[in-house]
């Protein structure tokens, strides 16, 4: 059978292999794929995958041989999956992968706020320590996370690692999710409702979907319930914030710091306004990439395809 990697580069750039996939049947992989080639590039091929390449279902009505659609990542909103059900295609994601990375990666965002290290460093290699008449200096202000609160929207596995990191900080932790374990619960974790983590959160960290529920979950109503000086960050979904209404907060000081992943259109638009805030930091949709957790997301790939071959198809999300 016929496997086609629609854009397989963000995945794997090189330092990876696809030979789990090309044991499963005539693999061809593209590292990425123009709106206006994805059938061609389909062609008469049963099995496709997908990352952010767009499968409509003008395409599934223009390629009918598919049987099966991949999606190398856990979100699978690029694919019509109504579409796909009603012409019995299971679309199925990777769950989980990126768990531990994301999590990590949140507190590398959270660490540079704190500490500001490359600032010091580059002003270090400048020479404003060799020049300072002091033995040390600090261009920005330096805070401890011991004793602040963290408050987490969407305490799912990422949430909750997030959250136990946390606590080993020394912060306390509330968490707003729609499915409540009170297991989980401690002297430094409890679950409260958004309106009071808006109120006593020191930091805010998302980690919930993209729902219609959670889009701009982060606006000038619900920054105005924040302490004053609040940090944001995000790398779970762009669209989760209203950019505008974080630019301003951000001016006005109302949020001290913010750092994001992503972005609500991405690649960043050369206009988008955060791109112009103070104290914002935004990088391009990294949290997920360390090369053990691609490694994890290529292995769930190659099961989901195998467990489909099989005729008992795992993590189907159009069930």
């Amino acid at each position: 059978m016929k496997i086609v990697v629609l854009d397989g580069y963000t995945l794997n750039p090189g330092d990876l292999d696809w030979n789990g996939l090309e044991a499963l049947g005539e693999l061809t992989v593209y590292d990425r794929t123009a709106p206006e080639d994805v059938i061609a590039r389909i062609g008469d091929a049963e099995l496709i995958y997908t990352n952010k390449t767009v499968i409509s279902r003008e395409i599934l009505d223009a390629c009918p041989s598919v049987k099966f659609i991949g999606v190398l990542a856990t979100g699978y909103n690029v694919v019509d999956t109504e579409a796909a059900k009603e012409k019995g295609i299971p679309v199925c994601n990777v769950p989980t992968y990126g768990t531990t990375a994301v999590a990590q990666y949140t507190f590398a965002l959270l660490l540079e706020i704190c500490h500001h290290v490359w600032a010091h460093s580059e002003a270090v290699k400048a020479g404003a320590w060799a020049s300072c008449p002091d033995f040390c200096f600090w261009n920005y202000p330096l805070f401890e996370l011991a004793g602040k609160t963290l408050g987490i929207i969407g305490y799912g596995r990422i949430g909750q690692t997030v959250g136990q990191i946390a606590q080993a900080f020394g912060m306390k932790v509330l968490a707003v999710d729609g499915h409540v374990r009170p297991e989980l619960e401690n002297e430094n974790m409890k679950y409260v409702e958004l309106d009071e983590l808006f109120k006593e959160a020191d930091v805010i960290s998302l980690h919930c979907p993209l729902f219609p529920s959670t889009q701009g979950i982060i606006n000038k109503e619900n920054i105005a319930k924040m302490k004053d000086g609040v940090i944001i960050l995000n790398d779970s979904r762009g669209p989760l914030i209203v950019e505008q209404d974080l630019f301003d907060a951000l001016e006005s000081g109302k949020v001290a710091y913010a750092a994001s992943d992503v972005v609500s259109t991405e690649p960043i638009k050369d206009d988008n306004v955060l791109l112009k805030a103070k104290n914002m930091i935004i990088t391009p949709h990294i949290a997920w990439a360390p090369k053990e957790a691609r490694k994890r997301l290529m292995d769930v790939a190659v099961a989901d395809l195998a467990a489909f071959l099989a005729g008992e198809p795992i993590n189907v999300v159009n069930k």
